[in-house]
C-alpha cells in the first residue's frame, strides 16, 4: 500500500471486501485463458461479436446471458424499442432479474450520493444505508416504479467524509449491495483521491483485472472521459440501448459502479462514430437529440439546467471542482476554425463563468480529445478545430489568476503527460490515460518534444490515471499516477500548488 493512502481503509471494502475483491480476482483469472475481442471487431457490433464479448471475459450465469441475448434480439428487431418494452421486461422476469441495470453511484457530495437503478417490476424499491461496520442509519423508498425505466434515488442526510454500505431490496429480498465514502466538506484538510481514464470501448468494460485494481486504490470517485460502452451505433438508438445492456450485465462493471461514484462524458465512438461530431453529414438535429437523451438515461451525472445543449457539467467534491466538457455534440461543422465552433457559444460561456466562480483550490477540466497539439498533429482536436477558443480559455485562466487547474484528456489511445508552456512562463499540465481498453494508438512518445513528461502506446497497456490531492500541509499538492491492471505504478508525478499557481 502506498504511503499516502488514508490511514483508515474504507471499512465497507473490508466488509464486502475480501469476498468482493477475491471474487473479482478469481473472475479475472478466468479471463487469462479466454481470447480477447479486438477493437475492430468490437466496433462491428454484430450479435456474434457482442456474444463473444459477453462470453470471453468470465463465466456469467446462464440466466443473465440468456436475458441479455433476449433483450438484444428485441432491440435489434425494433428501432423504437426501449428498456420498457414488454418483451424485455418479460425476459428479465423469466430469468429472475430484479434489476436490469445498476446500482450505479454518482453525484457524490459531502452529504449525499445518487443511486441509479433500472428495475424490472412495479414493486417498490428500498435502500438501507449504514455507516460501514455499524447499524442502519437511513432507509430510502421508491414506491412509484415503472419496469425498465431508470430510477435515481437520492441518499441524502449523510455525514461528510464517511464510509457507508448500502443494500437494495425488492419485497424484502436483497437484490444488490455496495458502498461509498461521502466527499469531505470544502475546507476539510486531508487526502482525496479520484481515478480517471477513457477508451475502454466495449472491451475494457468487462475487464475484471482493471476494475479490481481501481477498487484497491479506494478512489472516492472516477471520471470516464469517453468511448466507454457504446461503439459506433450512429443514430441507431435501439443499438445504443443494446450496448448499454451489455455493459449492465458485466460483473466487473457492476462491481465498480456499485462501489465508486462515476462521472461520464463521451467521445466519438459512443457519440456517433469515428471522428464524428456536431450534426454529422447525413444525420439530423433530431438524431443528435436522441443520442443525448439515451446518454442521460444511462449515466448518473449531476443534474444540469434545463435547456442546456450537450452533456457538460461541473461538480464540487471537497478540494476539487470537476468540470467535464462535451467536446463532441456541441461542435458546429459549418464554422470550423472559427472561435466557438468546438464547444459552441453556450458551453463556452458556461465554462468561463464556471471557472471564474469556482472557489475550489483544484480544478480538473476534462476534454474528450487532447488539449495539446503534440499527438497526431491535433487530429480531430482543439488545435485543428478551434485553437482560438483554447487560447481564450487559457488566457482567461491566466488573466483571472485561476489557480490549481489540471487538464485531462482522452481519445488518442495510449497514456501521455505534457507541459503546455505559455508565453507568460506559466505551464499547464495535461494528463491523458486513454488506456482502459488496452488498444493500439499513435506512438506513445512524440519525437523532439521536450514538453512531454511520459508516453506509452496503448497496444496491450491497460491502465488508469489517478489524482491524489493532499491538503494536509501548508502548501497543498497533487500527485498523478498511471497504474496498470496488475497494480503497478508506471508513472508518478507530484505537483506542488505553487506549480499550478499564476504569479501576480
Amino acid at each position: 500500500m502506498n504511503a499516502d493512502y488514508p490511514v483508515k481503509r474504507r471499512p465497507f471494502l473490508a466488509a464486502l471486501g475480501v469476498g468482493l475483491l477475491s471474487g473479482l480476482s478469481g473472475f479475472a483469472e478466468s479471463m487469462a485463458c479466454k481470447c480477447r475481442v479486438t477493437l475492430k471487431d468490437a466496433h462491428k457490433g454484430t450479435l456474434e461479436i457482442d456474444t463473444q464479448l459477453m462470453d470471453s471475459y468470465g463465466n456469467l450465469p446462464a440466466d443473465i446471458c440468456q436475458f441479455y441475448l433476449d433483450a438484444r434480439a428485441v432491440f435489434a428487431a425494433n428501432p423504437n424499442a426501449d428498456f420498457t418494452d414488454p418483451a424485455i421486461i418479460k425476459a428479465a422476469r423469466t430469468h429472475g432479474l430484479a434489476l436490469m441495470g445498476g446500482p450505479m453511484l454518482g453525484n457524490l457530495t459531502a452529504n449525499e450520493v445518487s443511486l441509479w437503478l433500472r428495475p424490472t417490476s412495479t414493486d417498490s424499491l428500498t435502500v438501507h444505508v449504514a455507516q460501514a461496520g455499524g447499524s442502519a442509519v437511513r432507509t430510502y423508498s421508491v414506491k412509484s416504479v415503472t419496469p425498465g425505466r431508470e430510477q435515481r434515488v437520492r441518499l441524502d442526510g449523510l455525514s461528510p467524509n464517511t464510509a457507508y454500505t448500502y443494500a437494495v431490496s425488492v419485497k424484502k429480498r436483497k437484490v444488490a449491495e455496495g458502498g461509498f465514502t461521502t466527499a469531505p466538506t470544502d475546507n476539510t484538510k486531508g487526502i482525496f483521491r479520484i481515478t480517471f481514464g477513457s477508451c475502454a470501448h466495449k472491451i475494457g468494460v468487462h475487464n475484471a483485472n482493471l476494475f479490481r485494481e481501481i477498487l484497491r486504490r479506494e478512489p472516492q470517485a472516477m471520471l470516464l472521459l469517453g468511448d466507454i460502452a457504446v461503439d459506433d451505433r450512429e443514430n441507431k438508438i435501439n443499438m445504443h440501448r443494446a450496448d448499454y445492456q451489455l455493459r449492465d450485465v458485466s460483473k466487473p462493471w457492476k462491481t465498480l459502479a456499485a462501489n465508486v461514484p462515476l462521472y461520464a462524458s463521451w467521445d466519438d465512438h459512443d457519440y456517433f462514430n469515428n471522428d464524428l461530431n456536431g450534426i454529422p453529414r447525413g444525420f439530423t438535429a433530431a438524431d443528435r437529440d436522441a443520442v443525448r437523451a439515451v446518454w442521460h438515461q444511462n449515466w448518473n451525472n449531476p443534474p444540469t439546467d434545463k435547456g442546456r445543449d450537450g452533456i457538460y457539467f461541473n461538480t464540487r467534491m471537497g478540494p476539487v471542482e470537476v468540470i467535464m466538457l462535451d467536446t463532441r455534440s456541441c461542435r458546429d461543422n459549418a464554422c470550423r476554425n472559427e472561435t466557438g465552433c468546438y464547444l459552441g457559444q453556450q458551453q463556452m460561456s458556461w465554462l468561463k463563468k464556471t471557472l471564474k466562480s469556482s472557489t475550489a483550490p483544484f480544478k480538473v477540466i476534462s476534454s474528450g480529445t487532447m488539449w495539446s497539439d503534440y499527438v497526431s498533429k491535433a487530429k480531430d482536436s482543439w488545435g485543428s478545430w478551434d485553437p482560438q477558443a483554447r487560447e481564450e480559455i487559457f488566457s482567461l485562466i491566466e488573466k483571472e489568476r485561476i489557480n490549481g487547474v489540471l487538464l485531462i484528456s482522452g481519445d488518442r489511445h495510449g497514456a501521455r503527460g505534457f507541459r503546455i508552456s505559455r508565453p507568460s512562463g506559466f505551464a499547464f499540465h495535461e494528463f491523458e490515460a486513454a488506456t482502459l481498453g488496452g488498444v493500439p494508438g499513435p506512438a506513445g512518445l512524440v519525437k523532439n518534444c521536450p514538453e512531454q513528461l511520459f508516453g506509452y502506446n496503448g497496444n496491450g497497456l491497460v491502465a488508469f490515471g489517478e489524482f491524489t490531492f493532499d491538503t494536509t500541509h501548508t502548501e497543498p499538492a497533487v500527485t498523478f499516477r498511471l497504474i496498470n491492471e496488475s497494480g503497478g505504478v508506471m508513472e508518478e508525478h507530484s505537483l506542488q500548488y505553487s506549480q499550478l499557481t499564476l504569479q501576480s
